[in-house]
């Protein structure tokens, strides 16, 4: 090798070197600068933000709506579909991130449950009130005078029977796990419930019993697209307390629980991972402003259940529309 390219060779040698340095200074610098706890960028994590999915419409398209909102802020997301009951242990290990709709009449116990153990909390409410229970069509109330009262709905039981629970009535449930046969026992009340495989198939009922003016008394709530396309009206159990579901001897009904109606004007929540803050500060502030009331809801979900768009077809809708109100969400957070 001549002398020139040995010299020519040593400069590049050097010159080299002194990149190598300065990037793994600069890694160095990243590594002792970078905080999860400060939105200096977006994303602040490149971990995937893992979303629930669960069987009901308001519920998916809402998370939908969420997630393309995070998507559009550069975040990795992902669904994860799960039953209502096996939700609580993915939020507690962190497998899952963020429920946007938690029901005070379905999940406030394992809500609950799983908050006391320190690695869920909420994300505060949406401004929608709900009421989930026991619900017909008004047309029944000719063929069964003193609805919505409950005592009413008892005496008229054989009415609601069908051939696989004749001379019982039947009561078309939701495929969640509610206390509905505590409260049928506690009530003295000649039904028998006939869980759906889906949300989807209440409506299937409803439609065909509408249709036919057929006695139907199933499980619905509000809010919820129903209440724009039917008309009808939720039964009118005993006041709920909770001392209904833990002593026996509050209640009509001295030596059972679950003898009183759901809640009315129930919460209706968002719930996430306990490090999801840390993680990604902007996405927890967007989750944090994230509101919908009655009408919102209602109006997403009528969008599928009515109209016939697709989960998607929904989220994409709603945004588009509401551009607005979403720049609001997490603004101050998210610019930092």
């Amino acid at each position: 090798m001549s002398s020139r390219s040995q010299t020519g060779f040593n400069e590049r040698r050097v010159i080299f070197s002194s990149f190598k340095a300065s990037l793994l200074a600069l890694g160095t610098i990243s590594l002792f600068t970078h905080s999860p706890t400060y939105a200096t960028s977006i994303p602040e994590s490149p971990l995937p933000i893992r979303l629930i999915i669960n069987n009901w419409t308001s519920q998916i398209v809402m998370t939908e709506i969420l997630g393309k909102i995070y998507h559009d802020k550069g975040y990795t997301v992902e669904y994860k579909e799960l039953a209502s009951k096996d939700q609580w242990a993915h939020l507690h290990r962190g497998l899952a991130h963020i429920q946007v709709e938690v029901w005070q009449g379905t999940m406030s116990e394992d809500l609950a449950r799983t908050s006391a153990l320190g690695q869920v909390i909420e994300a505060g409410d949406h401004d929608a009130l709900t009421r989930e229970e026991w619900w017909y069509p008004s047309y029944v109330e000719e063929r069964c005078p003193g609805l919505p009262d409950w005592q009413a709905l008892k005496k008229c039981a054989v009415l609601f029977s069908d051939s696989s629970t004749s001379p019982k009535g039947r009561y078309v449930a939701g495929p969640w796990e509610k206390p509905e046969r505590a409260r049928i026992r506690a009530l003295e009340m000649d039904f028998v419930v006939k869980p759906v495989k889906v949300a989807d198939d209440l409506w299937i009922e409803l439609n065909k019993a509408y249709t036919e003016k057929a006695p139907i008394v199933l499980f619905n709530w509000s809010p919820n697209w129903i209440e724009d396309r039917f008309d009808g009206e939720f039964v009118e159990f005993p006041e709920y307390d909770p001392k209904c579901e833990t002593d026996p001897t509050w209640g009509v009904n001295s030596t059972r629980l679950y003898d009183c109606g759901n809640p009315k004007n129930g919460w209706l929540k968002k719930v996430t991972w306990v490090q999801t803050e840390q993680e990604w500060p902007c996405a927890h502030a967007i989750l944090n402003d994230m509101n919908f009331d009655n009408a919102m809801i209602s109006q997403i979900a009528a969008y599928v259940d009515a109209d016939g768009m697709t989960h998607t077809q929904a989220a994409d809708k709603w945004i588009s529309d509401n551009t607005a109100l979403i720049s609001t969400w997490g603004a101050e957070t998210c610019s930092k």
